[in-house]
């Protein structure tokens, strides 16, 4: 498994997002990351120059995971000293932003073709990799994770305000996300074939540009041999992100023994998934998440305590049971970054200060 992440370049002086991505990238390229990290991971950019993205060699311990993620973020914090700017987890801006598109062609093309929806998109979110042995195995995976993505970002939730104000959401993120005519909760989609047809129907439509526009919630890489979930936020805490990426393995784990046992995945309608990821995104542990497989409203704690119950067997299979509880217990107890954002606000009365202490997270220190 490994871990991608989106991180926002950050003005010292103002707290804004500052377009300092092409520089930071060719700073982040000279010499080996910190920490020891192997080959494999990186720093680069994204859709606009305020974001850089760091992903981790493949792991499989948690506690390697965890190690070098905090070595992966090292470098994109050195980096962004190194240009004048500083890096945070944010999964959105909490003060306004007018994003700057990067100049490579494919985000010119993406920009032309869907307008304002490209240029004011500044978001943050965390991809998880976890290995699959074929595409068969990926779609049964697919089709069985796609009722516990809600609670996943429920537990990842870290964007509460947006361009100056409280968006009223834990994930604004989640939200502008599904501005993309391509994002959001999949169909089941039955077999590789079945799979293969919906994403070449997609491509055919000319609406998306190419594969890596198929911007589903799961999907089955274009260029590993993984299932990639993408529901989560961002983590403001590295350990979080550590949880989501230990949940997504034992989910995948766990999905892909009921696939192999022929056992039916749950057919939950997409309708009823999207009202269910609306739901996560809204409240995220601070409230109700829609339960996975009748879809009415449950207490947050009970929805991500039975996510857990239900993996429980796989991880213990991969030695992960202990550190992802522990995990999980902390995140139960101190709460999302969303709620460290607005809590921090409500000391502070100062955006500034929110993205002050997201900086201070981010490279480390609490």
């Amino acid at each position: 498994m490994g871990i991608e992440e989106e991180l926002l370049l950050i003005d010292g002086a103002t707290g804004r997002p500052i377009a300092r991505a092409g520089d930071a990238v060719r700073h982040a390229t000279q010499g080996e990351p910190e920490g020891g990290a192997a080959v494999g991971g990186s720093v680069d950019g994204e859709l606009q120059l305020e974001q850089l993205e760091i992903d981790t060699p493949p792991q499989t311990d948690l506690g390697a995971l965890s190690s070098q993620l905090r070595a992966w973020r090292g470098r994109a914090v050195q980096a962004g000293r190194d240009v004048g700017a500083q890096v945070a987890a944010l999964g959105t801006s909490p003060l306004p932003v007018r994003p700057t598109l990067a100049p490579s062609p494919r985000f010119l093309r993406i920009a032309e073709r869907f307008g304002l929806t490209a240029r004011e998109e500044l978001i943050s979110g965390c991809h998880v990799h976890v290995s699959v042995d074929s595409l068969e195995e990926a779609v049964g995976v697919i089709d069985r994770i796609r009722i516990w993505l809600p609670a996943l970002l429920a537990l990842s939730a870290n964007s509460p305000f947006w361009q100056g104000q409280d968006s009223g959401y834990a994930s604004f993120r989640s939200q502008v996300w599904l501005r993309w005519p391509s994002a959001g909760p999949s169909e089941l989609f039955g077999s590789a074939d079945g799979y293969r047809r919906a994403v070449e129907e997609m491509i055919a439509t000319g609406v998306v540009l190419d594969e890596k526009m198929v911007y589903l919630d799961a999907r089955a890489s274009s260029r590993y041999p993984t299932v990639e979930v993408r529901a989560a936020d961002v983590c403001l805490e590295v350990e979080d992100a550590v949880l989501v990426a230990g949940l997504c393995r034992g989910l995948v784990e766990t999905a892909a023994h009921e696939w192999q046992a022929g056992e039916p995945a749950a057919p939950v309608t997409t309708s009823l998934l999207r009202l269910a990821r609306w739901q996560a995104g809204r409240d995220g542990l601070d409230g109700e998440l829609l339960d996975p497989w009748r879809s009415t409203p449950r207490p947050a704690r009970d929805v991500v305590e039975a996510m857990l119950e239900h993996v429980r067997p796989a991880l213990a299979r991969t030695g992960d049971e202990e550190a992802v509880e522990t995990r999980f217990e902390q995140v139960l107890s101190r709460g999302t970054g969303a709620r460290r954002q607005r809590e921090v606000f409500a000391r502070s009365g100062d955006l500034s200060a929110v993205v002050a202490d997201a900086v201070r997270v981010t490279a480390g220190h609490r």
